[in-house]
């Protein structure tokens, strides 16, 4: 059944071949892609994954969450499998500055645009968006949901009239000091990338905007909240790991090889 979902991602042809099987070829050139058993193509039509229209064969969407059902590698996450690509990753907890644990979790790649966008392939083939902006846009995500910075998408239960009570102590205050400190981080990079890069790094980032949304609230032409993005995550970067100041000559004066210099005249 893989297989066959595998060769009807594209449409295919299918011919009778002998005791009930059936070959699948190529559509452009009838090259022979492999042979299917006619109670597998029977049963994955019946099941919808594949739909037939005389000899065209073709795969469905639900073709697509099989696949990822059937090739999960732990049982346990069949059904986990077919809402992202899982993928092992290293935790790392820091206590204390002489010790950190680590511990291997597993890690759903499609949980975030970042890890969406990081896939993104250029023409040659290497990454689109390079290892440090993808990091320094995570740091930015990471500060931005640790200050509570998050708008509210549920009721409050809260007295409506309980923050305006006189001499009563603002909501900021309730906050600890590292989501403060993760506030001011953010504020930071804001102001270091600017009016022009900011919003489409906060969009992505932090409210969890697909590029083609961006495009469309924006009015963007098509492909270039891509090019925004990767320019806006160097800046970031750049932000949070700023290039070392290069070392300036102690040169003062230049001479002859046999030059020396008058040290009355600079003593005096």
């Amino acid at each position: 059944m893989v297989r066959l979902l595998r060769l009807a991602r594209n449409p295919v042809l299918i011919r009778p071949a002998h005791a009930g099987a059936f070959d699948v070829l190529r559509r452009d050139d009838d090259m022979v892609l492999g042979r299917i058993q006619g109670e597998v193509l029977q049963h994955a039509i019946s099941q919808g994954l594949v739909q037939q229209k005389g000899d065209f064969l073709e795969a469905t969407a639900e073709a697509s969450a099989f696949l990822q059902r059937a090739l999960a590698e732990k049982d346990e996450e069949r059904f986990a499998a077919q809402h992202g690509a899982l993928t092992d990753a290293v935790l790392v907890e820091h206590q204390g500055r002489a010790c950190e644990s680590q511990h291997v979790v597993r890690r759903n790649l499609d949980d975030s645009p970042l890890s969406s966008v990081a896939r993104l392939r250029d023409k040659a083939g290497a990454a689109y968006f390079p290892r440090d902006a993808i990091d320094a846009g995570e740091r930015l995500a990471s500060d931005f949901e640790r200050g509570h910075l998050q708008p509210r998408v549920t009721a409050s239960w809260e007295p409506r009239l309980a923050q305006k009570q006189k001499g009563q102590r603002s909501a900021a205050t309730d906050l600890s000091d590292s989501a403060l400190a993760a506030r001011d981080r953010v504020t930071k990079a804001v102001m270091a990338l600017g009016p022009e890069l900011s919003g489409v790094v906060l969009d992505v980032c932090c409210f969890a905007k697909g590029l083609e949304v961006v495009e469309r609230e924006r009015q963007w032409p098509a492909r270039s909240a891509k090019l925004m993005l990767r320019t806006a995550l160097m800046a970031l970067a750049r932000h949070y790991n700023p290039p070392k100041p290069s070392r300036q000559s102690d040169l003062r004066h230049w001479g002859e090889a046999d030059y020396r210099p008058n040290m009355a005249r600079m003593a005096g």
